[in-house]
């Protein structure tokens, strides 16, 4: 079992930039397949951006050219750099691991962009 826990969220002015983290239990982290998704109210989960275990990267147009994710393997850790912030980024985000059939969930991190 792996133990994902999401930080750095919060609220943020239209424009403004906020890094989110993602921490991993995991002695493996680097064979994991390394994803956020964000749930706004009333709306489904949807992808944000992964980050293969070699390190590439695929993003949701929403949000290319302002978001960049990374991974540190030597840590654990992932990372979501969100620049050019809009009202519309508002939503819970979440951590998500995965590695053929294994997928594990942190509990989400809340990022609100308003004025």
């Amino acid at each position: 079992q792996v133990q994902i826990v999401e930080s750095g969220g919060g609220l943020v002015q239209p424009g403004g930039s906020l890094r989110l983290s993602c921490a991993a239990s995991t002695s493996i982290f680097s064979i994991y397949t390394m994803g956020w998704y964000r749930q706004a109210p009333g709306k489904q989960r949807e992808l944000v951006a992964t980050i293969t275990s070699s390190g590439s990267t695929n993003y949701a147009d929403a949000v290319k050219g302002r978001f960049t994710i990374s991974r540190d393997n030597a840590k654990n850790t992932m990372y979501l750099q969100m620049a050019s912030l809009k009202p519309e980024d508002t939503a819970v985000y979440y951590c998500n691991a995965a590695y053929h059939t294994l997928v594990y969930w942190g509990q989400g991190t809340q990022v609100t962009v308003s004025s």
